[in-house]
């Protein structure tokens, strides 16, 4: 995953390589005592990063660690539990369940799943993350979870 030159003390290249490293760099960013930490994660991400999800797209490094510093700050605590990986070629997919804590509500689980494509250099270039934000968090909230369902389903279902 990372290799150090003994002579200079360095990081000589962080790459990803295979779907242990995605695991292992996943867990570690959103297990550190309830706030997400990217820290060691960010290396990784190639500077023209293109992250898409829900809410938002951001294009380059530079937005993307601000936008990780943002969710850091908000988090009071944040948890994330990889349920599946796996990766075939440039392609990686993490199939996760986020834990989210709020003040006057019950924790809410997020059920999604993260996309990565891998450039040539081992750096992550694209990232598309996957989850439904607003029907995971009202299911928690008393009265309105149902009352959310019950249009989804009478406008869409």
């Amino acid at each position: 995953m990372t290799d150090f030159n003994s002579t200079e003390g360095s990081v000589v290249d962080q790459r990803i390589e295979n779907i242990d490293t995605v695991k292992e760099l996943w867990s570690k960013t959103y297990n550190t005592e309830g706030k997400p930490d990217w820290s060691h994660i960010l290396p990784y991400y190639d500077n023209n990063i293109l992250f898409k999800d829900t809410i938002q797209e951001i294009r380059g490094k530079e937005e993307f660690t601000a936008m990780t510093q943002r969710l850091t700050e908000r988090s009071k605590d944040l948890k994330m539990r990889i349920v599946n990986a796996t990766m075939e070629g440039n392609i990686a997919f993490i199939e996760w369940e986020m834990t989210l804590s709020f003040k006057k509500y019950p924790n809410s689980v997020l059920y999604g799943l993260s996309r990565l494509k891998l450039n040539a250099e081992g750096k992550i270039i694209e990232q598309r993350d996957y989850y439904d934000l607003w029907g995971d968090i009202f299911d928690n909230i008393p009265r309105f979870g149902k009352a959310y369902r019950k249009f989804v389903k009478k406008k869409f279902g």
